[in-house]
């Protein structure tokens, strides 16, 4: 049996945690609230993001222009920033690992499909990943079907075994979606979240860098030979 990777998009596999910081405190200065600093941001940071404007102090009026247009004022500020970011380190490695050993490697992930898959083609990674699961266009983001259900759906469709699902993820919510479904959970810090709050979870699984990822793979007796 073949394991099935699936991982979280932002700041687990692309390392945009400054990009979302910078877009944040781009929307805050708009309407004359105090930046903050990436430990603030990460005990903060959750989504939909409206969660996280609010928890900063903005009003449900300055959050409601921020949503506007399929959150264009958000969009237009964060898509140039994370043009720029780069895979975080050893993702590389664990999706090169993953075809040759014809695994999947799944993405689920709250972004919109058409922007991520121009990331992906960007890294040069698109060949590596077998199907993203996101929201359709900006209008439906967060209007839609969860992350969670999205999952359950595609590995009902495509007979993924949980007792071979690893999924990945920077934020509570990925371990909450392993419990859900009887996965195997896996936090990284570094991204959106703190390591505290991951830990707080209670995964399965926590590490620093996708190179840590292997060992627990072996462990479950998957890519023995790399």
């Amino acid at each position: 049996m073949k394991p099935a990777l699936v991982f979280d998009w932002n700041g687990t596999l692309l390392d945009d945690s400054y990009a979302l910081l910078q877009t944040t405190n781009d929307m805050l200065t708009r309407f004359g609230h105090a930046t903050i600093d990436i430990n603030t941001f990460r005990e903060h940071c959750d989504v939909p993001l409206s969660l996280l404007y609010r928890s900063l102090g903005m009003s449900h009026d300055e959050v409601a222009v921020v949503d506007r247009d399929g959150s264009a004022l958000f969009h237009d500020t964060y898509e140039p920033l994370a043009g720029n970011a780069d895979l975080r380190e050893g993702a590389r490695r664990v999706l090169e690992l993953a075809r040759r050993e014809a695994a999947s490697s799944i993405i689920v992930s709250n972004h919109i499909v058409a922007p991520l898959r121009s990331q992906l083609r960007r890294l040069g990674i698109n060949e590596y990943i077998n199907d993203v699961l996101a929201f359709e266009s900006r209008t439906t983001q967060f209007k839609s079907m969860s992350k969670g259900e999205r999952l359950r759906l595609y590995m009902e469709e495509n007979d993924l075994k949980p007792a071979s699902t690893f999924i990945i993820g920077d934020m509570p919510v990925e371990t909450d979606i392993a419990r859900n479904l009887g996965l195997i959970s896996i936090s990284i810090t570094g991204g959106f979240v703190s390591e505290s709050r991951l830990r707080a979870a209670n995964p399965d699984y926590t590490i620093n860098n996708h190179h840590e990822l292997l060992p627990i793979l072996q462990r479950h007796g998957f890519f023995q030979n790399a």
